[in-house]
């Protein structure tokens, strides 16, 4: 039985709505073309042809991998890391004699970082799984076997009539039958899709609207035929055959996938596209397989490692093969001890050549430590704890929703330290999805005392945030302004004692406040809506424009309370008698607002049987409309528009007119002639008719509301700027919207000129009219084209000028609209769109669908080859999200962290090499099997996880009082290729200083009490204790902020190796081999041992800390410079030296940013 249906409100029989009725026009030719073959067989899934045609189900799936294809493809994933490939091939080599350790002792590391990193994208991939199921798994009703049932989203077909209620998402493309309203309208938020928090109307056909209950669906059967599967949000063209005749479908009977029904109780439809194949999967791109660029330098630097490898590798195998040979000269044996007599191929003196060529093989997997094998892992580890303090950190908590942050990947956490270009939506990201009312100009006088984010800055700059007796100041002394804002409206932010509490009526124009605020009430397609427990009324309106204009209405003492098909009313504040009067007017027609009208009126009569029209729209279309009469407060009006619009308020204006009885009588009758029209002229004569009575209009005043900026946005945007980083702004919304929200966060500034490009011309709109598909491209995309060079030319004249006067360089702001950004990015004329974007400071492109975003996403990325960071908040933005380089991380780290690991390997495996020469490139390692083993993985791996987590070089309000010390991060500084090189080569420096140091001091002299010298194994244990001190202390000296879990990591380490040498040294010989024993009962009793170890340890540090010290007092780096700041005290803070050292590096790097790819 039909439930709740709506039946006092036929929106259709008004103009606005009637225009939404579908026609075939030239497009709906092209069915069962090419592109436009997808038959649907409505609630028919047994009629033949819908069994033979196999659409996609509607079962959706957005993770990386399956449960088939997880290990192959996360095995590839791990094995595109070059060091993972050659540890793979080191560990199936250990297997054979060539390998210098045992099997067990390299395959087991390379086993559990392979695994904990399986693990993570195992864990991160099923998180997606979950979200997949919850979606596949919501609930729809579908009506089979003459009822409706329950059945989950997957299981949907195409064909299935459904029933979707109120606040539900639809689960596929579905095509309108039928509403709770009478003649089938409902409303849509499409906020997920393209961003815009204004309701969409979408309009069943007539023929179908009377479908209400199960009994009229049981001979139901339709046939639908339309184009295929695509990603265009914005149209659709199809058929549907009913009844054996045929109607035409557009974009205003769809309603798409992960849009939501609202201020409709519920509607009935057809699903015409599943899963997949619905338009917002079509948008959708697979998950990428993302690396950072960190992670891709990464690999470079392993690969100059191999190459070092491979050089030492065949040194040292020269060596050996030389002396190998030497043994048997003249039939005497050199080194009788080796017996070379009796010797396997790896040692022939015979065939010193061979054995030389297999040393090499032992040799790549002896100096192999030089790879550091835990690098991958380990910052893994430090990316998934980073991804746990933002998800706790309480400065990214939102109390007003409850709501931490949440980083649902952890992949690419050290490249916002490195960010170039951010792209961001609009709408939820910038904004905060929500119109208030902030001021009018009523018969040429101001109101409102509020003040604007916009105001706010300039005040700022000017030093007057709060001037005592500022009329913009938020805070007003007024007792009975104080009074209304006891509570907080939303939508309402109106300050004004001149207005508020019914003190308008003392004003000098008392009946135009009152024509003005009726406007406001009367002229909209709003409805309002009792809570029944509360009983106050709320509105629901198609956007919060028009909420923000009816609540503005009843604050001030016209209430919207009622509406049917033919009338209005109003609980009415009356100026003459002072109190509250019900009105009601009776509606005769809407001419609602478009993007080409950029206008809107109603025609009522009033109690008094008065005929008006009452009009609101752009001042560019309404001032040119008024009356010689009308005139009076035009130039007040302009000015207070001007204004308004510097604060970067929206603006209205509103009109009115009296019309006479009998040309009204005459304007309907050729109105609705020109609205049951059937040519292809109709929305011409429609349009037409409409102007003609949108005319000689009475100028009451102007409204501007503010569209509320999220909390901080221009402060971040000033930052964001002064930090170096560019931003890019791709919205749904159109384009006078993102243009004033551009003016609002300070994108754009009043000093900055605009270059607008667009497809919005006579020249098109009358191309367009005629059908001419080829005609139309062509002329679109020459129109770009010149409009792209034109802007290009007028920025190098900029450029010019600036440089020949020495002024300061004219900045540019570039707005384009969908369509045009459509032909910007085809192959011919892309460079030229690219190369005039990038030089301007703020870019605004409007009206973009999520493919767009994504492809604009994606030149960005190529044309830069710098780091890109997307923002937003819906599913129009996961493109582009996913084709934005990065996520959430901290800057500067990372760089540190991996320069840190190629140190320590590159000291470790050194110590390595310079035994081996002592040895005669014998293949002995200098250390046993599982002390190697464990030197990544266990002695030195977590203070450099410590690091990566909690290090700050410069604490948090430091870096927002300098955002120019992002720039090192975007200038690579901590991770260029001098800073690596450096750091590779004071561990070369630390393994000759570790190495020579100890058998200098420890050979050739007693060891013990009992006058044995050191042996093999002691040597061993001495250099691997100093190594281990001295690559933690390293890290000690490396740390500008110690926390005391970065103390027990290090000191930790330290300690681990001792307590490891006393438990692994008391397992039977057979187990420990070399370190039985080795430093409970010879270097523990030892003093030189204890007196070598340090020595040698402070040895080694001091070059480093020479080079530092030196660094930071004579070319500091800027972090140095503000480290200092905060270690001195106030006094000192004020010495010139400080402020002129500080000064002069801030002017250099901001003119190297400047200057950079510009």
């Amino acid at each position: 039985m039909p439930e709740g249906r709506r039946r006092g409100i036929l929106f259709s029989k008004l103009y606005s709505f009637a225009c939404f009725l579908s026609k075939f026009e030239d497009k709906h030719a092209q069915i069962g073309r090419r592109g436009y073959s997808r038959v649907v067989y409505c609630n028919d899934p047994g009629n033949p042809g819908a069994v033979q045609l196999k659409y996609r189900g509607n079962f959706v799936s957005t993770t990386k991998y399956t449960a088939v294809n997880f290990i192959p493809k996360s095995l590839f994933e791990q094995f595109r890391r070059v060091a993972n490939i050659y540890f793979l091939v080191v560990a199936c080599v250990s297997f054979t004699p060539l390998a210098p350790y045992s099997a067990p002792s390299v395959l087991v590391p390379l086993l559990v970082v392979i695994g904990a990193t399986m693990a993570k994208e195992g864990v991160e991939d099923w998180r997606r799984k979950k979200q997949d199921i919850e979606a596949n798994n919501r609930k729809v009703r579908v009506y089979r076997d003459y009822t409706f049932h329950e059945i989950k989203w997957k299981k949907l077909r195409v064909g299935d009539l459904v029933k979707v209620c109120k606040d539900e998402y639809f689960p596929a493309d579905i095509i309108l039958l039928s509403s709770s309203y009478e003649d089938g309208i409902c409303y849509v938020e499409t906020m997920n899709l393209d961003g815009e928090t204004n309701l969409k109307l979408k309009h069943a056909l007539e023929v179908t609207s009377h479908l209400q209950d199960e009994k009229s669906f049981r001979q139901f059967r339709a046939v639908i035929k339309c184009e295929d599967p695509n990603e265009n949000l914005f149209s659709f063209v199809g058929a549907l055959t009913y009844d054996g005749k045929e109607y035409p479908l557009s974009i205003k009977q769809l309603l798409l996938r992960d849009s939501k029904l609202k201020n409709t109780e519920y509607i009935y439809g057809v699903v015409v596209f599943t899963g997949h194949d619905t338009k917002v999967m079509q948008n959708a791109t697979d998950p990428p397989s993302k690396r950072s660029k960190i992670e891709k330098k990464m690999d470079k630097i392993i690969y100059i490692l191999f190459s070092t490898l491979i050089v030492i590798a065949s040194v040292g195998s020269v060596f050996f093969g030389i002396e190998t040979k030497k043994d048997i000269s003249g039939g005497k044996y050199r080194r009788w001890y080796l017996r070379p007599d009796d010797s396997t191929v790896f040692y022939d003196p015979k065939r010193s050549l061979l054995a030389a060529f297999l040393h090499f093989f032992t040799a790549l997997m002896l100096y192999g430590y030089l790879i550091p094998i835990s690098l991958y892992v380990s910052i893994e580890i430090v990316k998934v704890l980073q991804s746990i303090f933002i998800n706790q950190d309480q400065d990214m908590y939102d109390e007003e929703t409850n709501r931490p942050a949440h980083a649902r990947t952890s992949n690419l956490n050290e490249e916002l330290g490195q960010v170039y270009t951010i792209l961001s939506d609009k709408t939820g990201t910038l904004t905060c999805n929500s119109m208030e009312f902030m001021k009018c100009s009523i018969a040429g006088t101001d109101y409102g005392r509020g003040t604007t984010e916009v105001e706010r800055a300039l005040m700022r700059r000017r030093g007057a945030l709060s001037e005592p007796g500022d009329a913009s100041n938020d805070v007003q002394s007024h007792d009975g302004d104080a009074m209304d804002f006891r509570r907080l409206i939303r939508g309402f932010n109106f300050r004004d004692e001149r207005i508020m509490n019914g003190q308008w009526v003392n004003q000098p124009h008392p009946d135009i406040i009152q024509k003005f605020f009726r406007v406001l009430a009367i002229c909209h397609t709003a409805i309002p809506v009792v809570d029944k427990e509360s009983g106050e009324i709320f509105y629901e309106a198609e956007s919060p424009d028009e909420a923000a204009f009816i609540i503005a209405a009843r604050e001030v003492g016209f209430e919207f309370y009622g509406r049917t098909q033919t009338s209005i009313s109003l609980h009415e504040l009356d100026y003459e008698t002072g109190k509250k009067v019900d009105r009601v007017y009776e509606l005769l027609q809407v001419l609602e607002f478009s993007s080409a009208r950029k206008r809107m009126s109603v025609v009522v009569r009033n109690a008094e049987n008065q005929l008006l029209l009452l009009c609101k729209g752009a001042d560019s279309v309404m001032f040119e409309r008024l009356s010689q009469d009308g005139r009076l407060f035009e130039s007040q009006t302009r000015d207070h528009i001007k204004k308004y619009a510097e604060d970067g308020l929206r603006t209205m204006v509103i009109a009115y007119r009296e019309l006479g009885e009998e040309e009204y009588k005459s304007w309907d009758e050729e109105f609705r002639m020109a609205k049951t029209s059937v040519t292809v002229y109709h929305d011409v004569l429609v349009d037409e008719a409409a102007d003609k009575i949108e005319r000689n209009l009475i100028l009451l005043g102007a409204t501007a509301v503010e569209d509320k900026l999220q909390k901080g946005v221009p402060e971040c945007i000033k930052k964001l700027s002064r930090a170096g980083i560019k931003i890019w702004v791709l919205t749904g919304d159109k384009m006078e919207t993102a243009v004033n929200i551009g003016y609002a966060c300070s994108l754009l500034r009043q000093d900055m000129k605009q270059i607008i490009i667009t497809l919005d011309s006579p020249d098109i709109d009358a191309l367009e009219k005629q059908g001419d598909k080829e005609a139309i491209a062509k002329a679109s995309l020459e129109s770009i084209t010149k409009q792209i060079r034109e802007g290009i030319s007028q920025i190098n004249s900029a450029k010019q000028s600036s440089n020949s006067a020495k002024e300061s360089t004219i900045l540019f702001g570039l707005i384009i609209d969908g369509k045009s950004l459509d032909f910007s990015l085809e192959k011919n004329v892309v460079k030229s769109f690219f190369e005039l974007a990038i030089n301007c400071s703020s870019v605004i492109c409007c009206r973009s669908s999520p493919k767009q975003k994504a492809r604009v996403t994606r030149l960005v990325k190529e044309g830069t080859s710098k780091t890109t960071l997307s923002i937003g908040d819906g599913a129009n933005d996961v493109g582009m999200l996913q084709e934005a380089d990065i996520g959430v991380g901290i800057s500067g780290v990372e760089g540190m962290q991996i320069c840190y690991f190629f140190y320590k390997n590159i000291t470790f495996g050194f110590t390595l090499f310079w035994f081996e020469a002592l040895a005669s490139f014998s293949g002995q390692p200098a250390y046993n099997d599982w002390y190697m083993s464990f030197y990544n993985v266990f002695f030195t791996s977590l203070p450099v996880i410590a690091l990566g987590v909690f290090d700050q070089d410069v604490s948090a309000r430091f870096c927002l009082e300098y955002p120019i010390l992002y720039s090192e991060g975007v200038e690579n500084i901590l991770f260029s290729w001098p800073r690596i090189l450096g750091w590779m080569f004071n561990g070369f420096i630390s393994s000759i200083i570790i190495f020579f140091s100890t058998t200098k001091f420890m050979t050739n002299q007693a060891f013990r009490r009992d006058g044995q010298v050191l042996d093999y194994e002691i040597l061993g244990v001495t250099m691997y204790t100093c190594v281990v001190w001295a690559v933690n202390c390293q890290m000690a000296l490396s740390i500008n902020y110690f926390t005391w879990i970065q103390h027990l990591f290090i000191w930790g380490s330290i300690a681990f190796w001792y307590i490891f040498l006393i438990i692994y040294g008391s397992l039977p010989s057979t187990i420990s081999t070399t370190a039985y024993q080795v430093f409970v009962e010879a270097c523990a009793p030892s003093v030189l041992y204890w007196l070598v170890t340090p020595f040698v340890v402070i040895c080694t540090l001091l070059p480093y800390f020479c080079y530092r010290a030196f660094q930071t007092r004579f070319k500091p780096m800027l972090h140095d410079i503000i480290q200092i700041k905060r270690l001195e005290d106030s006094e000192t803070l004020n010495t010139p030296t400080l402020h002129g050292q500080l000064k002069d590096r801030l002017l250099h790097l901001r003119e190297r940013l400047m200057h950079r790819e510009l």
